[in-house]
Order: C-alpha cells, then structure tokens, then sequence
C-alpha cells in the first residue's frame, strides 16, 4: 500500500500564550499544499522495519515517527510486523510539517490495511501524542487550528488557481529555539477575520510571529521574503518556525521567473 504526505503552510501564525504545561497557545490557519513524500507499506514476515531514501534524515529509523506512528497503534492493537519505506522529498526542518504529515499518514494507512475501524476523530486524538501538528494531517484540508495546534475549525480560504513558491535555504531552525525568543501577546485583528480578505490585502495584516526573532538570527532569510514580494508575489511569509518562504503568485511565470534566482535554495513551484 502506497501514499503521498503533503506538506503545508502556515497562513499567519499568532503565538497568544503560554501555558502552564510548557506548550503555547497559537492561532494559525493549516493550508495542506501539493508537496509529497512517498509511504509504501507491506505486510512482513519477522520484525517490523522502517527504510529511508531520498532526502537525508536526521534521525535513526528506530526515533522516526512513522515507527512511532506504527508503535502507537502496534500496542493497541497488537499489530502484525510490516516493512515501510519511506522517500523523502519535504525538507527537514523547514516548518512544513514533513515529519508529522508521514506519521498522519501512517496511522491512516494501518487503520486501512488492518481494518481497524478508528474514526478520525479517534486518529487525530492519537496523533496529537505524536506531534502538535499531527492531527492536522488526519482532516488534511484548510482548517483554523487554536490550542497547541489540536483544535480546529472550518475556514473559508481557498487559493485554487494560485502558483505557491516554496524556497528553502540550507539553513534550518530549531523549533524550541524560535518559541523562546518570542514574546506572546493576543492579536490585534483575529485571524478568522483578515483570512476571509483578498490574498492581496494580506501583506502587513497576516503575520508570522516567529518572524521578527527569526529574522534577525538568520537575516538571509528576509532578505528572501523581500526578494519574492519584489518578485511580484502578492503575499509571502515564512512557515511554521521556519526556515522555508513561500510565495503566493497569480501567475506561473512569476512563481517561476522568481525560482530561478534562488539557485542556491531548494526552490519549489507549486500549482494550487
């Protein structure tokens, strides 16, 4: 059995508190985008196994969090062994949520191939234990996520018809890091409201929070946000912590005219 995680975006991202348990409290809207790894499972005779290929991973397979994902159901259900392979193509750390979008998609595949019968809303529960941004990759459509990234909610975005520009400088940033260099603080507009307006009116309304910390760490990055608004992008942001910039473009020739001068970045056009 084969499947493709997605990556996604982040459309603003407001850090509002943090809480008692060490976690923050955020509103961001999770726009699931065309970026793929690629997931086989089988059923094995003997241990289970976990094979990586494609883009490096900074991790032993045995720490992964599709063995994780695999584990988590294997000790409910007392599953049999199977052998995943797993290709990566998502970027490591590059606030797309690679990592958490295999595991989602694991736990969806094992429910299938087994017949286990666990409604998402079930799957979603058991992926937050996995990752905070987990859950999101069971609904996997637009959704307005509040909590630690658990709750969400139905939002109106659509940008079908949009060119999406992903770049991702070799430089990563580490998630822990960014969260302690910010400040929480309520937004002044919600994030519900400034979503529902034109993508055009975005710029200077949907903000990332991470941005001002990371920016001044890793000022190569700003310089990228402002290279693909002078580009002619009509809204850009960083993702998630970082550190990957997208673009969002109504024309395939500026996405594609602007991937050409980031030679030194993995650059990705993509077609919503």
């Amino acid at each position: 059995m084969i499947t493709f995680p997605n990556a996604k975006i982040n459309l603003g991202l407001n850090i509002v508190e943090r809480r008692q348990d060490g976690y923050h409290n955020i509103e961001t809207v999770f726009y699931p985008i065309p970026l793929t790894d690629v997931l086989e499972i089988v059923p094995a005779a003997g241990e289970t196994s976990l094979s990586c290929y494609g883009n490096a991973v900074d991790c032993p397979p045995d720490k992964n969090l599709v063995m994780k994902a695999y584990r988590l159901l294997q000790e409910r259900y007392h599953l049999p062994a199977v052998a995943m392979h797993l290709y990566k193509h998502i970027p490591d750390g590059a606030g797309l949520g690679g990592g958490s979008s295999d595991a989602a998609h694991a736990l969806v595949m094992l429910n299938t191939m087994f017949e286990l019968g666990i409604s998402d809303a079930e799957l979603a529960s058991m992926a937050v234990s996995l990752g905070a941004d987990c859950a999101f990759f069971i609904h996997n459509r637009p959704l307005l996520a509040t909590g630690i990234g658990d709750v969400f909610t139905p939002v109106d975005v659509d940008l079908k018809g949009k060119s999406l520009l992903l770049v991702k400088p070799s430089v990563g940033v580490d998630t822990r890091t960014a969260y302690s260099r910010v400040t929480p603080h309520a937004p002044e507009i919600a994030l519900a409201d400034i979503i529902t307006r034109p993508v055009s009116s975005w710029d200077g309304l949907l903000a990332n929070d991470f941005e001002p910390s990371v920016f001044a760490a890793l000022p190569q990055l700003w310089l990228i946000k402002a290279a693909i608004l002078d580009a002619g992008a009509q809204y850009a942001a960083m993702s998630g912590s970082g550190s990957t910039v997208f673009g969002i473009f109504d024309s395939d020739k500026l996405a594609e005219q602007a991937a050409d001068t980031f030679a030194d970045c993995a650059a990705f056009v993509l077609q919503l």
